[in-house]
């Protein structure tokens, strides 16, 4: 594995050419990804596709280790922004409301740019060791603790924060899995609702009362 100290990214950008030349070169990174896969990616060929020097990438990326982290870390923004933007929204369904809104969110996020989806998952060792993404999860919990406050008499958790970092889990794990790898004989319409039951049926459970 990587030393994370050198998969990170030198800088960050300050100005709005900078900014923009950062944008540019992380689009450049998806399509060589996309078109080449990890063994075919460079910072030459990104460079190029992006139309900078290979200098001025290497002023913001030190290897292409520290490209595929900047694209993890922009990928999780953008389906942090897509739940966001459903979750925000004004809700009145109850406990079982809110689940299905946040599956639904959960299932657009993860069908911003799918097949990117599946190659930064393909290569996951080299993001463990950096924080790529723990402060969008950290947002996405708080979220969903303060949801699960919101319904006292309806979730029977004891531990709100458990069942937050449960509920958090089971949606990401289940609705992963139904849009990145599903089931040839299953549509999502049939998956969407099981995974709504999964997740309300835990919430709902009094384990205090167990035997």
């Amino acid at each position: 594995m990587p030393d994370p100290n050198l998969s990170k990214p030198r800088k960050l950008p300050r100005q709005s050419r900078s900014v923009a030349m950062v944008d540019a070169i992380l689009e450049a990174s998806a399509r060589v990804l996309l078109e080449r896969g990890y063994a075919g990616m460079s910072t030459n060929v990104v460079a190029q596709q992006a139309g900078v020097s290979v200098g001025s990438l290497y002023q913001y990326f030190p290897n292409k280790e520290s490209l595929l982290v900047a694209l993890h870390s922009r990928h999780a923004e953008q389906m942090a922004r897509s739940i966001e933007a459903i979750l925000n929204a004004p809700g009145n369904g109850g406990l079982r409301g809110e689940i299905v809104r946040l599956v639904r969110a959960a299932m657009a996020a993860h069908e911003v740019e799918p097949q990117l989806h599946r190659l930064l998952e393909n290569e996951r060792p080299f993001f463990e060791g950096n924080n790529s993404g723990k402060g969008v999860e950290a947002d996405i919990h708080r979220h969903i603790q303060r949801l699960l406050a919101d319904h006292p008499d309806d979730v029977r958790h004891p531990d709100l924060a458990v069942a937050a970092w449960m509920t958090m889990r089971m949606t990401e794990s289940l609705v992963h899995t139904a849009i990145l790898h599903p089931p040839h004989d299953l549509v999502l319409s049939q998956i969407e609702p099981a995974i709504v039951d999964a997740i309300h049926a835990f919430l709902t459970y009094d384990s205090r009362h167990r035997s």
